[in-house]
C-alpha cells in the first residue's frame, strides 16, 4: 500500500518525464483477471471480458539486443515483462519494415497483398491495398476504441491510405520509414525533403518542440490512456521509431555505454535504453489508469537488426533485409494477467500474421469467411502451452528481386526456378532459393573497434552456382550445415510447396516514383498528393469540352 501511495504521488512526474520508475506489481506479481475476484473462472485461455490490447512494435531491434538474450545492453523493463509473461522463442516476422507491418495489420502474407517486393518508398504512389480489411477495422466492429502512435510505413499517396482511413480513431506519428528523431524531417533524395509528423490527417506543427520521438510518442500514449474510459476496450498500436537509423539518443542514455568503442553500437545502446524506459512508463500508465488487470501487452520487433547500424543478431546468421534467421527471427513476448502459464517460454511456431486472428478472437470479434487469412489463432498456444496450429511459414516469394545468376529450373528439379528469391519453413525444415542476402555471422567482438569491423565476421564461401539451401532449423538454428545435397527429396517437397503458394500470389505492387510526391509541392510536408477530385475535374472538363465541340459542329451543320 505504501508503494502504491508513492507511485500515485509521483504519477504526474512519471508522465511528464522519461525517468525510470520501478513498476513491480503492488502485490508481488501479476494479478488475476477481475472475474476471479468474484470466484468465477473464465473460459480456458480466454479473458472474461474484452481485453485491452496494447501492441508495441520496435523497429530494427536485433535478436540479441535484449537482456534475456545475453546482450550487454540493459533492458530491465523488457526483461521483467517477458519473465512474468510468455517469451516467444520460435517467433518470426518479415525482414523489412513494410512487409511486417502489412502482415500484422491484415493477417496475410505479402504475396496476397502485392507487397512482396522491398518496402513502400516515400515517392511511390503505393499503399496497403484498400480492399484489405485491417485489424483496427475489425476491432472497431466490436466496440473497441482504436489508436495508433508511431511509424505507419504502409503508404500515404492518397487520403484513403492514411491510418485514420484504415480503422484508427486517432493517429499521431510518422508516415515514412525513417526520419530525424528531433526535427522529424526526412530526405528521400537530394532536394526531395519534407516534414513527417502527423496528428490524424494533418501535419503536427504544433507538436514540433524538438522532443525526442521515443519520449514524445510515450507522452502521447499516456494522454490517450488518461482520457479514455478503462471500462471500454481499447486497442493501442505503439510503433516506436527506435531503434531504426539515424542513430540518435538523448545524452544521458550514453552514461552506461561509454565503454563501447564502436560509435554505432554505443548510440544504438543508448536508443534501446531509452526505449526500454519508455515502455516502463507505458506500463506504469496502464496500471495507474486502471487498464492493466484486463490487458494484453504484446511486444515484437519488426525485423532483425542491422549490424552496420549497431544491431546484433548473434548467434543467428544474416541481418535485416535477408531471409536468414537473423533477418526474420525476432524478439517477442506476451505479458498479461490473463495468461494461464505465466513465466514460461513458448517454442512453438508463431508468425506475425497470427496476431490478426488471435486478437480478433480475444476481442470477441468475427472473422468473415471470405477473408483468406494466412494467420492462425495462437492464444491457447501462448497462454496454455498447447501445440501451435501452424506447421509452415511462407517467408516470401519475391519475383522481381535481383535474380541469382546461376539459378535455373534444372537446379529446382523442374519444379521451381531457383533464380527467384524465396524462403519457406515447413515443420523443422527451411528452404531458401535465389539470392538470400548478406549471410555473415556477426559475433559481439565485431563491435569491439571504433569503426565498422568485419574482421571477426564468419563467412561461408559457396560453391559456384549455388542457389538452393536446406536447413533443419530445430537442430541447427544458426544455419551452419546445409543439407540440400543430402536430402534432395525434402528439397523437392518444399519446392512443390513454394509452387503451390505461388499459384495464389497476386501481382506485385511496386510502381515508379511520382514527381508530384515532392513535399515542396505540398507545403513542405510529406503527405497525400494524389487527388481523386482533381482527376474527376479533369475528366469532367474534357467531357464538357467535347460536348461544346459537338454543339458547335451541330450549329455549323444547321
Amino acid at each position: 500500500r505504501m508503494v502504491a501511495a508513492v507511485l500515485a504521488g509521483l504519477s504526474l512526474l512519471s508522465l511528464l518525464t522519461c525517468g525510470y520508475l520501478a513498476w513491480g506489481s503492488r502485490r508481488g506479481g501479476a494479478r488475476e483477471a477481475p472475474g476471479n475476484l468474484l470466484g468465477e473462472e473464465p473460459a480456458a485461455g480466454a479473458p472474461r471480458s474484452q481485453p485491452h490490447i496494447i501492441f508495441i512494435l520496435a523497429d530494427d531491434q536485433g535478436f540479441r539486443d535484449v537482456g534475456y538474450h545475453g546482450s550487454e545492453i540493459r533492458t530491465p523493463t523488457l526483461d521483467k515483462l517477458a519473465a512474468e509473461g510468455v517469451k516467444l522463442e520460435n517467433y518470426y516476422v518479415q525482414p523489412m519494415c513494410t512487409p511486417s507491418r502489412s502482415q500484422l495489420i491484415t493477417g496475410k502474407y505479402q504475396i496476397h497483398t502485392g507487397l512482396q517486393h522491398s518496402i513502400i518508398r516515400p515517392t511511390q504512389p503505393n499503399c496497403l491495398p484498400l480492399d484489405n480489411v485491417t485489424l483496427p477495422q475489425k476491432l472497431k466492429e466490436v466496440g473497441y476504441s482504436t489508436h495508433m502512435v508511431g511509424k505507419w510505413h504502409l503508404g500515404f499517396y492518397r487520403r484513403e491510405c492514411m491510418p485514420t482511413q484504415r480503422g484508427f480513431d486517432s493517429f499521431f506519428g510518422s508516415l515514412l520509414g525513417s526520419g530525424d528523431y528531433y526535427t522529424h524531417f526526412k530526405c528521400d533524395s537530394p532536394g526531395i525533403c519534407g516534414y513527417d509528423l502527423y496528428e490524424n490527417d494533418n501535419a503536427a506543427w504544433d507538436h514540433d518542440n524538438g522532443i525526442y520521438s521515443t519520449q514524445m510518442y510515450t507522452q502521447k500514449v499516456q494522454q490517450i490512456l488518461a482520457s479514455h474510459n478503462p471500462r471500454k476496450p481499447i486497442f493501442l498500436y505503439i510503433a516506436y521509431q527506435a531503434v531504426h537509423s539515424p542513430l540518435q539518443a538523448p545524452g544521458r542514455y550514453f552514461e552506461h555505454y561509454r565503454s563501447i568503442n564502436n560509435i554505432n553500437r554505443r548510440r544504438y545502446a543508448a536508443m534501446l535504453a531509452c526505449l526500454d524506459e519508455a515502455i516502463n512508463n507505458v506500463t506504469l500508465a496502464l496500471r495507474m489508469y486502471g487498464y492493466y488487470e484486463n490487458s494484453i501487452i504484446i511486444y515484437s520487433s519488426d525485423n532483425g537488426g542491422q549490424p552496420m547500424a549497431g544491431g546484433s543478431n548473434w548467434p543467428l546468421r544474416g541481418s535485416k533485409g535477408t531471409y536468414w534467421e537473423g533477418g526474420i527471427r525476432a524478439v517477442g513476448f506476451v505479458h498479461s494477467p490473463l495468461l494461464k502459464n505465466k513465466g514460461s517460454v513458448c517454442k512453438e511456431l508463431v508468425h506475425i500474421t497470427d496476431w490478426f486472428p488471435t486478437l480478433i478472437t480475444l476481442a470477441e470479434g468475427q472473422i468473415d469467411e471470405d477473408i483468406q487469412l494466412d494467420g492462425y489463432d495462437v492464444w491457447e498456444t501462448i497462454s496454455e502451452g498447447r501445440r501451435s496450429p501452424r506447421v509452415d511459414i511462407l517467408h516470401n516469394i519475391d519475383p522481381i528481386y535481383t535474380k541469382a545468376k546461376n539459378g535455373s529450373w534444372a537446379a529446382g528439379y523442374g519444379i521451381w526456378n531457383t533464380a527467384i528469391q524465396s524462403a519457406i519453413r515447413v515443420n523443422h525444415w527451411k528452404l531458401l532459393t535465389g539470392n538470400p542476402g548478406y549471410s555473415d555471422w556477426v559475433p559481439p567482438q565485431a563491435f569491439s573497434n571504433a569503426g565498422p569491423n568485419r574482421w571477426h565476421n564468419e563467412r561461408v564461401s559457396w560453391s559456384a552456382g549455388k542457389t538452393v539451401w536446406l536447413f533443419n532449423i530445430t537442430a541447427d538454428p544458426y544455419e551452419r550445415v546445409d543439407l540440400s545435397a543430402r536430402h534432395p527429396e525434402v528439397v523437392k517437397q518444399l519446392l512443390r510447396r513454394l509452387s503451390q503458394f505461388n499459384k495464389t500470389a497476386v501481382p506485385v505492387r511496386y510502381p515508379p516514383k511520382d514527381p508530384r510526391s515532392n513535399p515542396k509541392l505540398n507545403g513542405g510536408v510529406w503527405g497525400p498528393w494524389f487527388k481523386e477530385d482533381e482527376k474527376k475535374k479533369k475528366s469532367d472538363k474534357s467531357k464538357g469540352a467535347n460536348k461544346q465541340k459537338k454543339n458547335k459542329n451541330r450549329k455549323k451543320a444547321n
